[in-house]
């Protein structure tokens, strides 16, 4: 692509490559200028323009992104996304509905470095979406980038977005009482909502004793694909009663205590071929927390290991509330 001054008198099919003013009327820049084009600048007393001229072997800014944004994703509906129509050399994907980003990050640097006029540019990796939530953007910065740098970054990162998308539709809640503890009607409103957002129901809400029994009979009975605990009490160990609970009623706890904080008191398990979420208190509040990271994953069939939660820590810090003691060191 050849980028520079030239008269108004040889303009004609290049892209103006700065706005101008001319009468009433302004000619933004990425157009093609026309000879109508030129006798306005012309009359507005301009004698050069500034403008991009494809060479042999060039692709529009504009068809490059359409090209990039298939490579992408290839397959739209299959990834749950919608594709903008390219636009000043952008294209978005955008989450078709409810659920969690799945990326080939290394894929994706790779496409980053085939030029730097070529850029995509996505939301954190696992990030919860909603539906029409701007997944990525693909953006060619110059007016045109050579069709074998596209052809390039295609191929390095064919497929690497998509949304995962929920694969349960129901959930049930467990919610332990214990005598002057925390409201348990904002605390299941703020979970439902969680749920709902989802794309899930919350079939089942039962309120029991803060007892190993009491909750261990509730879980096995509860209602739903994906089975959540919230304790009246702070679960404060792997032996503490709601893990307990789990254990009692024939399932497993497979990690207690995550790096990411506020969220640090959640446990995961199972029982049988369902998903067991130990809420931490902090899920009481409609703000982001750890059982966000988990319950969106788990909800959407992400596969989360003790080693997928160890790995939160980095970028786990999230926001310091005023009910709970803050992370920060006491100043004195």
């Amino acid at each position: 692509m050849k980028f520079g001054p030239v008269p108004v008198d040889q303009a004609a099919g290049a892209i103006l490559a700065h706005s101008v003013q001319v009468q009433d009327a302004k000619l933004r820049k990425g157009i093609v200028l026309t000879p109508e084009h030129q006798e306005q600048l012309a009359a507005a007393g301009y004698e050069a323009v500034t403008v991009a001229r494809l060479e042999p072997g060039d692709c529009h800014e504009d068809k490059a992104a359409g090209m990039l944004a298939d490579a992408l994703a290839p397959d739209p509906k299959a990834a749950a996304l919608r594709v903008t129509q390219p636009f000043t050399g952008r294209v978005n994907l955008l989450a078709d509905g409810p659920g969690v980003v799945v990326l080939k990050v290394e894929a994706l640097e790779a496409f980053n470095q085939v030029n730097p006029m070529i850029t995509v540019a996505t939301v954190p990796q696992h990030q919860q979406m909603g539906a029409g939530g701007m997944v990525a953007t693909i953006k060619v910065i110059s007016y045109a980038v050579p069709s074998a740098d596209v052809l390039e970054a295609s191929q390095v990162a064919k497929g690497a977005i998509r949304l995962a998308t929920p694969v349960y539709k129901k959930a049930g809640l467990v919610v332990t009482d214990i005598p002057g503890g925390p409201s348990n009607e904002k605390g299941i409103a703020a979970i439902r909502g969680r749920v709902e957002a989802l794309g899930m129901e919350m079939t089942d809400v039962r309120i029991v004793p803060h007892q190993t029994d009491a909750i261990a009979q509730a879980v096995s009975e509860i209602q739903g694909q994906v089975a959540m605990i919230l304790t009246g009490s702070a679960t404060s160990d792997v032996a503490d009663v709601a893990p307990q609970a789990v254990r009692a009623a024939g399932g497993q706890v497979g990690r207690f205590g995550m790096p990411v904080d506020p969220g640090n008191l959640l446990f995961l398990g199972s029982l049988g071929s369902r998903p067991v979420i130990g809420l931490p208190g902090c899920a009481r509040s409609p703000a982001l927390n750890g059982a966000d990271w988990v319950l969106s994953r788990v909800a959407c069939g992400i596969n989360t290991t003790g080693t997928d939660i160890a790995a939160m820590g980095v970028g786990g810090l999230l926001k310091e509330i005023p009910t709970r003691p803050q992370p920060r060191a006491s100043r004195r």
